[in-house]
């Protein structure tokens, strides 16, 4: 998977799944031997995952899928460029937890390999 179009669709399935709250499929978007990595600040406060394989990154997104909702979802840009791309996106998160919503800035920066995310970094920042 190298085509634009290829890469465009993976990412707004992982998007939509997110979206969505769908843990199987945004897992489902990543390669078996995927790194990801997420960075940004809530509350003043700095955050950053990293983790390298599926069983590594399965327990993370699950963790970010029971804890936020996601809403009010705008693709601001995409940039594409063979198998890499930049996503600009903009989202209100909730918290399942304290029922707080934060409008969030969030940039991803992907890898495809083989039809899926070999690598994904996400920076956010609420706006």
């Amino acid at each position: 998977m190298s085509g634009r179009r290829q890469v465009e669709e993976l990412l707004q399935g992982l998007h939509a799944a997110r979206i969505e709250g769908s843990l199987e499929r945004v897992c489902a978007c990543f390669s078996p031997d995927a790194r990801l990595r997420i960075a940004g600040s809530s509350d003043g406060k700095p955050i950053a995952i990293a983790a390298a394989g599926i069983s590594q990154i399965r327990p993370w997104l699950g963790i970010l899928v029971k804890t936020f909702r996601l809403s009010g979802y705008e693709l601001r840009s995409l940039t594409i460029e063979g198998t890499r791309a930049a996503a600009h996106w903009r989202v209100d998160i909730h918290s399942k937890i304290t029922g707080a919503m934060v409008a969030t800035e969030l940039v991803d920066l992907i890898e495809v390999r083989d039809g899926r995310i070999g690598s994904f970094v996400e920076f956010f920042m609420p706006c």
